[in-house]
């Protein structure tokens, strides 16, 4: 017999609005912050590594309303109001993954994404990185449709080979923690 997952998010739920500088303005439904070109909202995204310096990644569930059936790193969301930034990370972790995993902010940035006509992404969002144990791995089916483990060099060739595969945010983040923050990466 098959647990029931928890629904861990609702087009309803209350994002925080913010400027460029990260400074708070409002909040605003999840719907209607991806809708048409997006509402600039805070918003993180999570890279965990194995023991063996793998990279976990995890595939969107097709009941995702932005790139479902896309292959993302191992975490994102946003935080509530009122949500100490690593506490929304911890929680969201937990959600998704089923896994506690000591991570830390490597930097932040903004984007805006779109997809297709159906909404967009535009975050000021932050980038996380940290260690897990696989064995405490339990996917939210709600969230994930499977995850897989792949090496750095790896993640990054089929970044390139296949990149409609991928989520927009994963690979501009990838391609900056490579780049830029290559010692918060593992090295094995």
């Amino acid at each position: 017999m098959t647990e029931l997952m928890p629904v861990v998010s609702s087009d309803q739920e209350a994002l925080i609005l913010v400027d460029e500088e990260d400074r708070e303005i409002g909040s605003q439904s999840k719907l209607a912050c991806h809708e048409g070109d997006g509402v600039l909202h805070r918003a993180f995204s999570v890279f965990l590594f194995t023991k063996d310096g793998e990279v976990l990644l995890q595939r969107r569930s097709p009941a995702k309303r932005l790139w479902p059936g896309f292959w993302s790193n191992a975490c994102c969301s946003h935080p509530r109001m009122g949500e100490v930034m690593s506490e929304a990370v911890q929680r969201r972790m937990h959600q998704e993954l089923g896994v506690a995993a000591q991570v830390q902010c490597v930097y932040k940035f903004i984007y805006q994404a779109s997809f297709s006509d159906v909404g967009s992404e535009h975050e000021l969002c932050s980038v996380w990185v940290g260690d897990v144990d696989m064995a405490s791995l339990q996917p939210n089916t709600n969230e994930i449709s499977e995850v897989r483990l792949l090496s750095a060099a790896e993640l990054t060739y089929v970044l390139a080979a296949k990149p409609d595969e991928f989520t927009p945010w994963l690979r501009m983040e990838w391609t900056r923690l490579t780049q830029e923050f290559p010692e918060h990466l593992p090295t094995g």
